[in-house]
């Protein structure tokens, strides 16, 4: 990764206003920061949430709270808890994701 033409910057990030995505059930809350070709999120997953897509797009995944799990196209599942991160490069594995109580992620991609 290389992070290009980005000067110094803090972000309120907690303060920006969030956007729903509704899934399969539940629904995703995202704060969301864009700059250059990144985008930085928090995002909070209801209780029951299932994304509604497979996502081909490269992360890191950092669990701030709560506990969910990455589930891959090949039907491998990983239970990722608070203070746990996964990466996955562009293109790499189709993930998606579900929780049973909910999730605050810190999503860089």
């Amino acid at each position: 990764m290389q992070i290009k033409n980005i000067p110094f910057e803090i972000i309120g990030i907690e303060n920006i206003e969030p956007e729903e995505h509704t899934g399969v059930t539940g629904k995703a809350l995202w704060k969301t920061a864009k700059r250059g070709d990144f985008r930085i999120r928090i995002v909070e997953y209801s209780p029951g949430y299932l994304a509604d897509h497979w996502c081909q797009k490269g992360h890191i995944v950092f669990v701030l709270d709560g506990e969910f799990e990455s589930e891959l196209s090949d039907g491998r599942k990983d239970t990722l808890a608070k203070g746990m991160c996964y990466l996955v490069s562009d293109n790499a594995e189709a993930q998606r994701s579900f929780t049973k109580i909910g999730a605050k992620l810190l999503i860089v991609d």
